[in-house]
């Protein structure tokens, strides 16, 4: 008996609990349609329901709900629903607009930067070109009030001062044109050296006022002091003679070398020569014959106890070293057996 009634306690349980559900099911399905009902009348912010309600009365969906008083209420829902929409896509909308905005100020800045650098970078380039004009304008000044090799800067400087054309370099500093000056005065005193030497050169190459390795300055003076390059070179007799006695010793390290060149060249003298001139003088004289073919000899003849240092020298180094390495004998083919 008790089991029965424990059943049906059960069943009715389960049952008003179903009921209930299925009334919560419907009224959650009405309040859905009410509300799509309210969707379809395209509703404004301040709209009233009492106005409203005269619209929807014959609508199914109105009247599936039960009360005037819950369709009120239905009806405020909504409003309020659709007032939080409003507030979101609001600020939604905001937030949107606000992002535009930076992003349109970055752009903004990052064009305003880029031309800000573009602006720097054409000023640049303009304050270089002036600045070229300048170095150029102060060259073409120099060249033309800046003869002598022997300019000093303090003196000059005032002569060009008086030049029109020192306005046109008044971009540089005084340093900068101080190096332009010195480096102007440089290439002058390598350009006048070229052109002495060159002379020096000439005179060399004529047999009746040939220059040789033992000339004086001298001898030398006599033939060359008429020339404009050597008038020009310098003022100064003992510049010219500094000058000529360095030529001297470049041509005379130069000829060294050139002969120590031909005794390397010569198949003639061999490690064998320095025993065969102790043996007899003649082989000296025959490596001698043998040299003076050449003109890297005949440029020492104005030094011949120098020259023959050179060459017993060069013998007595070839006998120190002994007979040269015999080539090295390829080594035989080896051949596999079978």
């Amino acid at each position: 008996m008790k089991d029965r009634e424990a059943i049906f306690v059960e069943f009715i349980t389960a049952l008003r609990k179903r009921e209930k559900e299925d009334s919560k099911s419907r009224g959650e399905k009405v309040k859905l349609d009410f509300f799509d009902l309210l969707s379809e009348q395209h509703i404004e912010g301040g709209q009233r329901w009492s106005k409203l309600k005269e619209r929807l009365e014959t609508d199914p969906r109105y009247k599936g709900v039960e009360s005037s008083a819950l369709r009120e209420e239905l009806f405020k829902q909504y409003m309020d629903k659709q007032a939080k929409c409003v507030d979101v896509d609001k600020e939604r909308e905001l937030e949107r607009q606000a992002r535009i905005e930076v992003s349109l100020r970055e752009r903004e800045r990052e064009v305003q930067k880029a031309r800000s650098e573009q602006t720097k970078e054409i000023d640049r380039e303009r304050e270089q070109h002036k600045r070229e004009e300048a170095i150029q304008h102060f060259k073409a000044l120099m060249s033309d009030m800046v003869r002598s090799s022997d300019a000093a800067w303090s003196d000059t400087r005032r002569n060009l001062r008086k030049d029109h054309r020192w306005e046109s370099a008044s971009l540089l500093e005084r340093e900068e044109k101080e190096k332009l000056f010195n480096e102007h005065v440089e290439a002058l005193a390598k350009k006048k050296k070229e052109h002495f030497r060159q002379l020096l050169d000439e005179t060399s190459m004529v047999r009746s006022k040939k220059i040789t390795l033992t000339t004086t300055w001298k001898e030398v003076k006599k033939i060359i002091k008429e020339d404009p390059r050597c008038i020009k070179f310098s003022s100064s007799d003992r510049k010219r003679q500094r000058e000529f006695e360095d030529y001297i010793k470049d041509k005379y390290i130069t000829a060294k070398a050139d002969f120590r060149t031909l005794l390397k060249e010569t198949k003639f003298i061999t490690y064998r020569s320095r025993k065969l001139i102790q043996e007899s003088e003649q082989h000296l004289k025959d490596v001698e014959k043998v040299l003076q073919n050449d003109k890297r000899y005949l440029v020492l003849e104005c030094v011949p106890e120098e020259r023959r240092k050179l060459v017993m020298f060069y013998i007595e180094d070839l006998d120190r070293r002994g007979p040269p390495p015999p080539p090295t004998a390829s080594e035989p083919t080896r051949r596999s057996t079978k």
